[in-house]
């Protein structure tokens, strides 16, 4: 398993770190906040030899759809349907678009720029939200997990839980294999914002 992370300073330069079974190398590189706030884009899809590199875009049309919902039901006082999740106002939804569908999961590349939490939830349901309601029982486990502390050193690299992205992540390819496209909530705790964090996975093309 590789994990590849970098935790930005004041400064804006990070350390970049490579996790495979136990070793890590160190690297100095800048670090550049990127946001990705547009439907999925060409950039977003890069074909590096055997592997591919996807990137997980914001859709912009579902999170306002979601925000929507909440407010119609607290305007109406009304009570969400036995089941259903309604989206927090520290999440919005992010897709992945596969071109390809034949993969299997390598690594995630995970950019956080000072402290904080950011989560994501995998959501395993053909899902749009015009025709129906997100449901708990849709959200998939485990779900990724990333951070940083107040307090840690600025060399230090992102903190995860490593078998649960490594699971995580087989989940999305086998997912692949049945849809050309997967919706995930992305949360953001702590003092992580969409700004600070870029957030994308490798797979290796199996043909």
């Amino acid at each position: 398993m590789r994990l590849f992370a970098r935790g930005g300073h004041r400064s804006g330069w990070g350390w970049k770190v490579k996790v495979e079974r136990g070793e890590s190398l160190f690297s100095r590189t800048q670090t550049q906040a990127t946001s990705r706030q547009l439907l999925p884009h060409l950039e977003d899809y890069r074909v590096m030899g055997s592997e591919m590199e996807l990137t997980f875009t914001e859709d912009l049309q579902l999170t306002e759809m979601m925000r929507l919902r909440v407010q119609s039901l607290q305007q109406r006082g009304q009570k969400r349907q036995d089941g259903e999740r309604l989206l927090l106002p520290y999440e919005s939804v992010y897709r992945l678009d596969f071109r390809e569908q034949e993969l299997t999961f390598s690594h995630w590349n995970v950019t956080l720029q000072g402290t904080g939490r950011f989560t994501v939830t995998g959501i395993c349901q053909l899902w749009t939200p015009d025709l129906t309601n997100l449901m708990t029982r849709q959200l998939l486990e485990p779900i990724g997990q990333f951070w940083r502390n107040t307090g840690d050193p600025d060399d230090l690299p992102i903190k995860c839980l490593e078998a649960d992205i490594q699971e995580f992540g087989e989940r999305i390819a086998e997912l692949a294999k049945v849809r050309k496209v997967m919706y995930f909530l992305f949360a953001y705790k702590e003092g992580a914002t969409k700004e600070k964090i870029s957030c994308s996975l490798t797979f290796n093309k199996n043909k």
